[in-house]
């Protein structure tokens, strides 16, 4: 019995799995995996893998996990599922941090007299994966609420609500460029001039994308824009006669830049925020709807 007890002790100290680490690895398991460039289906497709690829991963991301992958970032992002975890061997006497393609050698069998100890076969590299590079066909046409301020430094001559509430449609192309059309409704009160306005404009605008900025659970895209300005304004006397008003149409210019931010868990939704210059006139008295401002915007992507 002490013979058994420290022949148990010796093979648990000099037994070769201490030498040896577990890697966790993604097995693809599709006939192909699309490997991203953020944890998102939103973000741009990088490559693809085949069925029976087994990539090294570095980090498990609730349903993504962050792989090894050629590139400039040489990491990609792939959703578990499209392949299933496990885990293989790698060795200290082999390349650093290269998985094993073989599991763990079982334990060793003990018998009274004998010690048998089996050591693991020697790692063999997965077959070279070439990556294939595709154009990103995601966060294309969106539609969406925008609420915006008419001004938000500076004098201003106008008091209630300077607040505009309307709609906004976006749309990018596969280059640099995209277009946004907005429509909204402001209501203001004049201080000089007793009465109302209304204001409903549209703005078409041309929008130029800069270069992307992708982390683990977000997705940011800064761009700047420039276009006109449409303006149907209504200007309601309180003193009047009821029902009497004074309308005119004015055109304007406006620049903005901003950021679209898109979340990982919400892949298809893109919150905006822009911050622009409104070249707007009216010969209404005390009634100024041009300047600085400031609006927020939501788009869900249809495509």
């Amino acid at each position: 019995m002490i013979r058994l007890a420290a022949a148990v002790a010796i093979t648990v100290c000099v037994s070769p799995a201490w030498l040896y680490a577990q890697t966790t690895v993604l097995t693809v398991n599709t006939a192909s995996a699309d490997v991203y460039k953020s944890p998102s289906t939103g973000s741009p497709i990088i490559g693809h893998t085949p069925r029976g690829t087994v990539l090294a991963v570095t980090r498990e991301l609730g349903s993504w996990v962050k792989v090894s992958w050629p590139g400039p970032q040489d990491v990609g992002y792939v959703h578990m599922s499209m392949g299933s975890l496990g885990h293989v061997v790698s060795s200290d006497a082999g390349p650093a941090g290269s998985p094993s393609a073989r599991p763990a050698p079982e334990t060793a069998s003990l018998t009274p007299a004998v010690i048998r100890a089996e050591r693991p076969p020697p790692y063999e590299p997965p077959a070279p994966m070439r990556p294939v590079f595709v154009t990103p066909a995601t966060h294309l046409i969106g539609l969406g609420g925008q609420v915006g301020s008419t001004r938000v430094g500076g004098s201003t001559r106008m008091d209630g609500s300077t607040l505009g509430f309307g709609a906004t449609a976006r749309a990018w192309s596969r280059d640099k460029f995209g277009m946004q059309l907005a429509m909204s409704h402001y209501t203001l009160t004049s201080v000089e001039a007793p009465g109302r306005v209304t204001s409903i404009q549209f703005e078409p605008s041309v929008l130029y994308r800069l270069p992307d900025h992708v982390a683990d659970y977000l997705w940011v895209r800064p761009y700047l824009g420039s276009g006109v300005n449409f303006r149907r304004q209504t200007l309601s006397q309180a003193t009047s006669v009821a029902g009497s008003s004074v309308s005119e149409n004015q055109f304007g210019l406006q620049a903005f830049g901003g950021g679209e931010m898109t979340f990982a868990g919400v892949p298809k939704f893109a919150l905006s925020v822009d911050l622009g210059y409104h070249w707007v006139r009216t010969s209404f008295a005390g009634v100024d709807l041009g300047g600085p401002g400031v609006s927020v915007s939501g788009h869900w992507y249809v495509k």
